[in-house]
């Protein structure tokens, strides 16, 4: 479809050299994540060599909207592409009992309640995902809206921007605040986000404590737990977990899409045509885009982006200079710091990384207890001699406060590392059993504070864990990499 359809003047088609434009995902609630995920997921069936009429076919499903109408004096083109990802509330496909079940009710606001600019980098190694709080201060240009009425340049809230004049304003009012030339407009809604994550087969998710949101439903036990595509979407929505509200919920849609980027290019999921086809018809069937993304876009993005892991994802939110920025006529709004977003956006015009580099071992995995307050006595379960000493000095070498007296288990044949611990020491055992990939957990009342390492003949290595810092409120600029959120394998 997309090497037929021709763009308005406004947008030449650029000359062909090494995959430049192309897009990924997008979606506050559901959405943005799912998009990403989705674009990701076609990327890798192609590299895989997934035929061109697969995609050509589902390319054909997409709705379209040109988001770039007679849009004049736009900021230059930089090195990669920008893709503009929105989540917007429609519902009309949702059953009334995921209405019910998920606190899906109430009348849409028809506007964008997630809002990610999503920067591929040149040489297709790198995606920069930087979220926008939908209550953003901003200043809209002058436009008709979708009655046709003139408007004068007004203050506004960044969502509302498109229940005024619809992609096209949003892309206009984005443009003038980031001075970045968006390359491709993605629109996803409620129901393809939940459609593919169940068809993924849920995604896992990982948090150091209980989450409870009576506004959505969400309640989920502190540790690790595949979310179905109801419970993602209630995940993502969630504001009311703890005092961050919407910054709070910027973070974890940005933990959850660095999972669904793990599960779609970790899963062999993706590399079934069968299963390939469901989970793309799920999400584009309800997507909406610009013309020129289509499946000449995906092809080369794939073949491209072959190699991608969260590791090459970063994620950030907008540098803010004030969180209730009073505005007569609209109330408290999001105020950016201005100097510091000029240098983020200048950032990703230049195709430069946010995060500082760094060495190419695995990051430490965040855990809820620091390692330095458990105390592990470590035994070797096998035959092998000096294994005890191997396992207890790593623990020691990232933290733990090993006996530094390794023994002999009774039992010389075991196959799997055990981490047997008192339950009231259980958070600690989460935590050592994270530096241990692949181990078991064995609740043993009456153990007391020290756990016991029984090292198995599964044992590999020790990965370095470290105490989880949530970011305090007001440094929502900080950048993290999809692989230092994702769960632990």
């Amino acid at each position: 479809m997309p090497t037929t359809t021709t763009r308005s003047p406004a947008r030449p088609q650029p000359a062909r050299r090494s995959p430049a434009r192309r897009p990924p995902e997008r979606r506050r609630k559901p959405g943005w994540a799912t998009r990403v995920a989705t674009t990701l997921s076609v990327t890798v069936l192609i590299s895989a060599g997934i035929g061109h009429a697969v995609i050509t076919s589902l390319d054909e499903g997409i709705a379209r909207v040109d988001p770039f109408k007679d849009m004049k004096n736009r900021p230059a083109a930089g090195h990669g592409m920008n893709v503009l990802l929105v989540g917007t509330d429609g519902r009309d496909k949702i059953t009334e009992e995921e209405r019910r079940k998920y606190r899906l009710g109430g009348a849409p606001c028809h506007c964008t309640d997630t809002i990610m600019i999503v920067h591929i980098a040149e040489d297709r190694e790198r995606a920069t995902i930087v979220s926008l709080p939908r209550d953003s201060y901003a200043e809209v240009p002058g436009h008709a809206d979708p009655t046709g009425q003139q408007h004068d340049a007004h203050p506004i809230r960044l969502n509302a921007a498109y229940a005024e004049g619809g992609p096209n304003l949003t892309v206009r009012t984005i443009e003038n605040m980031t001075h970045l030339k968006i390359d491709h407009y993605l629109e996803v809604d409620f129901i393809s986000f939940m459609r593919t994550v169940d068809v993924l087969g849920g995604v896992r998710v990982c948090t150091p404590q209980r989450l409870k949101d009576p506004y959505t439903g969400l309640d989920l036990a502190a540790g690790s737990q595949v979310l179905s595509g109801g419970q993602a979407l209630q995940y993502v929505r969630s504001r009311h977990v703890d005092g961050a509200s919407d910054l709070g919920r910027m973070q974890r849609q940005q933990k959850f899409l660095a999972a669904l980027i793990d599960r779609a290019t970790s899963s062999g999921v993706l590399l079934n045509p069968l299963k390939f086809r469901d989970v793309a018809q799920a999400v584009l069937g309800s997507v909406r885009a610009d013309r020129g993304f289509g499946a000449d876009e995906l092809l080369d993005l794939g073949r491209a982006m072959r190699n991608f892991t969260p590791r090459s994802s970063e994620f950030t939110t907008v540098p803010i200079g004030e969180m209730t920025y009073q505005v007569k006529g609209l109330g408290s709004t999001v105020k950016w710091d201005d100097a510091k977003a000029r240098a983020l956006f200048r950032s990703l015009r230049d195709d430069r990384p946010l995060a500082p580099p760094r060495p190419k071992e695995k990051a430490p995995v965040g855990v809820d207890v620091d390692p330095q307050q458990i105390r592990v006595q470590v035994e070797n379960g096998t035959a092998t001699e000096g294994l005890g000493k191997r396992v207890d000095d790593a623990l020691a070498a990232t933290g733990f406060r090993t006996t530094r007296k390794p023994a002999n288990a009774a039992d010389r044949s075991v196959r799997r590392t055990v981490v047997a611990y008192d339950p009231r020491w259980d958070r600690s055992a989460k935590a050592l059993a994270a530096a241990l990939p692949g181990s078991e957990l064995r609740a043993v009342p009456g153990q007391g504070p020290t756990l016991k390492v029984t090292a198995g003949a599964d044992f590999k290595e020790v990965r370095r864990v470290k105490a989880a810092e949530p970011r305090p409120q007001g440094s929502q600029e900080a950048v993290v990499t999809g692989d230092e959120v994702v769960c632990p394998s």
